[in-house]
């Protein structure tokens, strides 16, 4: 056995994955992945609201060959759950993108670059990378036009709007764990990074070396500033205008499938589809923007009630296969997960990606066995109960 096998080992449960996180990360960058906007109610909520159902097994059925294949948007996939966009972690991984969509594409399950990533998005598009990616618009009508002219160009199939960015969030935990947008070189982060050698070695020294300073690559059709620079923080204002015209402007520009994500209410979501859009990610960015926001979970029902027989994805606080069969029961096509595989990636690359959908595939192929079924199409609502109050 190697070494990163013997490492990888260790790793049994996405749990694993943030605890190791935390012990491979330089405190700066464990804050930014970690992070819940303010005082983490809407994090806290997201866990808490997969004890509103339990599950009703059934007995005696052969389980013998279970099949976690799901059909979404045209494409079959090797499982119902994929990875989620997650920006810059290009600095917790090396190359983090490119070792996350690489994972994916092997195991055929989704992944969804960010567009606050920090590698091109042409070196991450293609068969051996990912056709999703994830764009906050810019704050005009020529730049939305010339982003999209470049994700077509790219060769992504699957394009992602975030809608629920209108501002940054409240920086105050980032700043409580020294991190800073832009990134301010100093003493303490020095520390920071000494203190975590294989960081500092694996991905700090070899991007530098390979690649130099950062920049955000993909906000915009050219590539954007340093993540240093005093004016980063530009790159993510001028949205506040954004409205559902500027939707119906990337749904004319736009040949492939069109995914709206961000979305927690019914009419929201009833408005999205009616102005196009392919399917909808039910979604409070994992808690990270308003603090006591409704869990993502609680309101699946209500959404898929609006919009009918209609594609709905959902993120945001999952971490078990149990989860992920609890949102399916309740009528999502598809899960998506960030921060255990940011954590994945951080700890052992594209091998603990790879390790991590494993993970999850085992656990939802178990976990079918325990109730008695042997397709994900036959989770519904037959196999819950609400629990009492």
């Amino acid at each position: 056995m190697t070494r990163q096998q013997r490492r990888l080992s260790r790793i049994r449960n996405f749990l694993d994955l943030e605890r190791a996180g935390k012990r491979h990360l330089p405190r700066p960058i464990h804050g930014y992945v970690a992070n819940a906007a303010e005082d983490g109610k809407s994090l806290a909520a997201n866990r808490a609201a997969f004890d509103d159902y339990s599950f009703l097994p059934r007995a005696l059925t052969d389980v013998s060959r279970i099949s976690l294949d799901t059909e979404l948007l045209g494409k079959r996939y090797a499982a119902p759950f994929g990875i989620a966009p997650m920006g810059i972690s290009a600095l917790s991984a090396y190359r983090g993108d490119l070792a996350l969509a690489q994972a994916a594409a092997r195991a055929n399950v989704p992944m969804i670059m960010s567009g606050s990533s920090l590698i091109p998005m042409e070196e991450v598009a293609g068969t051996d990378g990912t056709d999703w990616f994830q764009a906050y618009l810019p704050g005009d009508r020529p730049g939305i036009e010339a982003l999209i002219t470049r994700v077509e160009r790219a060769g992504f199939r699957n394009l992602v709007i975030t809608v629920d960015y209108p501002v940054p969030p409240n920086p105050d935990n980032n700043r409580r764990s020294g991190f800073s947008s832009p990134i301010r070189p100093s003493l303490r982060l020095a520390l920071d990074g000494l203190v975590k050698p294989r960081w500092l070695y694996g991905t700090f020294y070899r991007t530098l070396r390979h690649h130099g300073i950062p920049h955000f690559e993909n906000n915009h059709a050219t590539r954007g500033i340093p993540v240093i620079s005093r004016h980063v923080n530009r790159d993510f204002s001028g949205r506040t205008h954004l409205d559902w015209d500027y939707l119906a402007l990337v749904r004319e520009r736009w040949p492939g499938n069109l995914i709206v994500k961000g979305i927690l209410h019914p009419e929201d979501a009833r408005r999205a589809k009616a102005q196009g859009a392919d399917a909808i990610i039910v979604s409070n960015h994992g808690g990270r923007q308003l603090d006591g926001t409704v869990a993502p979970l609680r309101m699946l029902p209500e959404v898929i009630d609006a919009v009918g027989d209609f594609p709905v994805m959902i993120d945001s606080g999952f971490r078990r296969g149990t989860d992920v069969l609890k949102a399916l029961a309740l009528g999502a096509r598809f899960v998506f997960f960030g921060r255990p595989f940011n954590y994945a990636a951080a700890y052992a690359g594209e091998a603990g990606v790879s390790h991590a959908i494993r993970l999850m595939q085992d656990e939802i192929t178990r976990d079918m066995a325990l109730l008695g079924i042997t397709e994900v199409r036959q989770m519904d609502m037959s196999r819950l109960r609400r629990a009492r109050d």
